[in-house]
């Protein structure tokens, strides 16, 4: 964890106070994690994860910030679970079924344009139906495999998905969450007290997570052949 950096907060004047228990000190008014405390935080929420694997709960990752956006679509994509590596649709949760017909019209327009079915349309056509899929691609192409509402999140700076995190209580999906020294600790189910902005942390606390989700799948898997 060291060696990612995670032990880097920010700045005093941007702490929010439920961060101060997991907070060491400061150095150069950067304040510094307790890692041997989030080195407790992750096993929970790792702990978490397996479980939920075990269960056979969807997780959807979260994070749009550039630093976490190509990071959180490889995780997802390797379990082959969905993700929002962008701007968060509002209503992704709280207005599940109108967002999946958005899915669905994306998904009828690829299936289509691959088919050669675009052939029948103006090359004026064409044109704007590929601005049309290239539009909904950033948007939806993360959702496909979201064919009902995840269980859980998995969010890079719950301060920054606040949306997020704020539709998935209202849908009552649990939020395991990496979170900065800027972050409401509280607002999450599980939080991880983190450096949330840069990407060789953010990388090794997904890594950790996605490890441990399929930790969880490998156990679901044993139990069913051996039952």
């Amino acid at each position: 964890m060291f060696e990612a950096g995670a032990h880097f907060g920010f700045t005093r004047s941007r702490r929010h106070p439920s961060a101060k228990p997991f907070l060491w000190g400061t150095k150069n008014r950067i304040e510094i994690f307790n890692l041997e405390l989030t080195s407790k935080s992750l096993e929970k929420a790792k702990e978490f994860v397996r479980n939920l694997a075990k269960e056979g709960g969807k997780i959807l990752f979260v994070g749009g910030k550039k630093e976490a956006q190509e990071i959180i679509r490889s995780a997802a994509e390797t379990l082959g679970m969905p993700y929002v590596a962008g701007r968060w649709i509002g209503g992704t949760l709280t207005n599940f079924s109108q967002i999946r017909k958005q899915v669905t019209n994306y998904e009828n327009l690829i299936s289509e344009r691959d088919s050669g079915g675009f052939e029948k349309y103006t090359k004026m056509e064409r044109l704007l139906l590929d601005r049309k899929i290239e539009a909904m691609e950033s948007k939806f192409s993360g959702l496909v495999l979201m064919e009902q509402i995840p269980s859980t999140l998995f969010v890079i700076d719950p301060k920054r998905e606040h949306i997020a995190v704020q539709e998935a209580k209202s849908v009552g999906a649990s939020v395991v969450g990496l979170c900065g020294s800027d972050c409401n600790l509280s607002q999450v189910d599980v939080g991880i007290p983190g450096n949330d902005a840069a990407i060789a942390s953010i990388s090794f606390f997904v890594e950790q997570i996605v490890s441990s989700f399929k930790e969880g799948l490998k156990v679901e898997v044993e139990e069913v052949e051996n039952n």
